[in-house]
């Protein structure tokens, strides 16, 4: 997930997620430099169409003054 305000929390975050289903993990990225966010996250959870339902309904949702978006992560081939 993307766009987050730098003051959104992991827990915040697996709450948003929870209401959809379980929770494997949230990892908030966080600035080696400085430890505030760098404004994305990745969430796992484990049912495919729980995460569904959570990537359908929490794109493009305002969470503190900001439209996040939220997507499946993408593996990059090197």
């Amino acid at each position: 997930m993307r766009n987050l305000d730098r003051s959104t929390t992991e827990d915040e975050l697996k709450t948003l997620f929870q209401e959809y289903g379980a929770v494997q993990y949230c990892d908030l990225v966080l600035d080696k430099a400085t430890g505030g966010s760098k404004g994305f996250a990745f969430v796992e959870m484990p049912k495919p169409g729980e995460a569904k339902a959570a990537m359908k309904n929490l794109n493009n949702m305002t969470v503190a003054s900001n439209k996040i978006r939220v997507k499946k992560a993408e593996n990059k081939m090197e």
